[in-house]
């Protein structure tokens, strides 16, 4: 099992101009701790339950692009995008432009979008529930399209391109990890089983265990090879180090691959000692059945 952390509480001592310093500390800290990436949400407001919406947020990809020259190895993502945000061709170069400035340690993270207040707030078009899940796989459809040698058009219900160029090409290989955020079992699991090499659930084992039951039925239905996908969960980080094992044991055990820690202080440099001495190298040693 492999451990990540996201970045979700941008409310740190020392305010906003400490907060370059302290997430680039985060960052490599992270890295020198055996973490396998750093998420990072891609929001203008705060989200419940986190904090209200007006504490501090920062955009995505420049946080991601500062992180960057931060860390050597790490890989590094958003968790996730919302398809809403950004026209999928620029989106598409964006990730690409970090992929490449990163030395491939990029993730594509996607997802239908969700909260609507900041929409409105900003005068970002909020479409009906329908819609954006359409428009997301249309998105994954012309990410796979310009990291592809296919330069040539796309035409789809809400997006019309007339060239997809993207040069130069991601450095990752075959093309920059896609994962699509989300457990809705009718179609964000489906477009999982679909499109991505990740998938990204909310909730302790028993939840996981069912999510992932229902990834597996996608995936035999559409005869994709569920062990190609990589399952990663969302989970609490608290410093109840024997509880925390447990979780993670009992996380392993129904096959999720990576645990991504939301709520971890990044300015307390003990979370990252935890993480290192302990639970990163127990972790590594715990079996993941079908990994």
């Amino acid at each position: 099992m492999r451990i990540d952390i996201t970045l979700a509480n941008l409310t740190l001592r020392g305010g906003p101009p400490q907060l370059g310093p302290n997430l680039g500390r985060a960052a490599a800290l992270a890295e020198q701790a055996g973490l396998s990436t750093v998420w990072v949400m891609d929001h203008f407001f705060q989200i419940p339950p986190i904090g209200p919406a007006d504490q501090e947020m920062l955009e995505g990809y420049s946080l991601l692009s500062f992180l960057a020259g931060h860390t050597r190895r790490i890989r590094l993502g958003t968790l996730v995008t919302g398809v809403t945000y950004r026209h999928p061709g620029l989106l598409v170069k964006t990730v690409t432009t970090l992929d490449v400035l990163s030395g491939g340690r990029a993730w594509f993270g996607i997802g239908a979008a969700w909260f609507e207040r900041e929409h409105l707030g900003l005068g970002v078009p909020f479409p009906p529930v329908r819609e954006r899940f359409e428009r997301l796989e249309e998105t994954l459809q012309i990410a796979l399209q310009m990291w592809s040698p296919n330069n040539g058009p796309y035409h789809g219900r809400h997006y019309q391109l007339q060239e997809t160029l993207c040069v130069p090409q991601p450095l990752s290989r075959p093309r920059p990890p896609i994962m699509i955020g989300g457990g809705g079992e009718k179609k964000t699991l489906k477009l999982v089983a679909q499109y991505a090499d990740a998938c990204n659930i909310f909730g302790d084992a028993a939840a996981a265990k069912h999510k992932l039951g229902v990834l597996r039925a996608h995936c035999e239905q559409l005869g994709r090879d569920y062990a190609s996908i990589e399952k990663t969960v969302m989970v609490p980080f608290h410093a109840d180090t024997g509880k925390l094992l447990g979780e993670l044991a009992a996380l392993a055990a129904v096959g999720v691959q990576t645990v991504v820690f939301v709520g971890l202080d990044p300015t307390d440099e003990r979370n990252f000692e935890l993480l290192a001495s302990t639970v990163v190298p127990q972790a590594a040693r715990l079996s993941v059945p079908g990994a």
